[in-house]
């Protein structure tokens, strides 16, 4: 957590908080998209995460990424910014946060994925047909789809 975010936390305690967050959508030369499995709840999914105040929302993502799986990536692309129902989340510790979320399109540019151990547990490569058989959030089926047409239309060969 941020420290701006734990300050905020202090004063609102698990109340509802509307935060934007970024996405880094990685594809390898084959097309898997890089997801990751997110200590806590478990599931897999892109990895991201929150948006410090004053920063741009490419750079978060490149920031996220690095932090979480130790890697350096080359931002490609906004895929769209998303937000409802399916973005709300209540963390273990209570705390209720509704993300609008930047997805990014991404390609890896260096580093040796390492999950952080902290944030992420575990990360893989994976194809459109595989990520059906992971515990994903309830925002994937309205993003996923997306983001690989996205992929198709602008580096599949």
């Amino acid at each position: 957590m941020s420290p701006f975010l734990a300050d905020l936390r202090k004063l609102v305690g698990n109340s509802l908080l509307m935060l934007p967050a970024a996405t880094g959508c990685v594809f390898d030369d084959e097309g898997r998209l890089l997801v990751a499995r997110h200590a806590g709840q478990g599931v897999w999914a892109p990895p991201g995460g929150g948006i410090d105040p004053d920063e741009r929302p490419e750079h978060a993502v490149v920031r996220e990424l690095r932090e979480e799986l130790a890697v350096d990536i080359e931002v490609r692309g906004l895929i769209g910014v998303y937000g409802g129902p399916e973005f709300r989340t209540t963390y273990p510790n209570g705390h209720q946060v509704s993300y609008v979320n930047a997805v990014y399109g991404c390609a890896l540019t260096g580093g040796t994925i390492t999950p952080d151990g902290e944030e992420i547990i575990e990360a893989r490569f994976a194809t459109e047909a595989e990520l059906k058989a992971l515990s994903m959030p309830a925002w994937a089926p309205q993003v996923l789809p997306q983001v690989f047409a996205w992929w198709r239309e602008r580096w599949s060969a």
